[in-house]
């Protein structure tokens, strides 16, 4: 078995999701709610499922695209995301 895959994979997402608004909104409905175990099951299996179907579309594009074109549309789609958070704090 490779471990790579899955040590860059950990990594990337381990430091990306840090202190991000989706750990942000776990704090809040663990601080107030008095079942820290299902909020954490909730947050668990919710971010399982986003995770599952990025991958499956990942895998599904690569097949079908050139990972240039799917690191450019990434991007576009980056930064459009932030253009629009920041016209909304504007």
């Amino acid at each position: 078995m490779e471990w790579r895959p899955f040590l860059v994979a950990f990594v990337t997402i381990f430091l990306a999701e840090l202190g991000d608004k989706t750990q942000l909104a776990a704090l809040v409905i663990a601080a107030d709610q008095q079942s820290p175990w299902m909020v954490f099951a909730g947050t668990a299996l919710a971010l399982t499922l986003v995770s599952a179907i990025a991958v499956l579309l990942g895998h599904v594009l690569g097949v079908h695209l050139p990972e240039e074109i799917i690191r450019y549309v990434a991007a576009a789609i980056f930064v459009v995301m932030g253009v629009l958070i920041a016209v909304q704090v504007i």
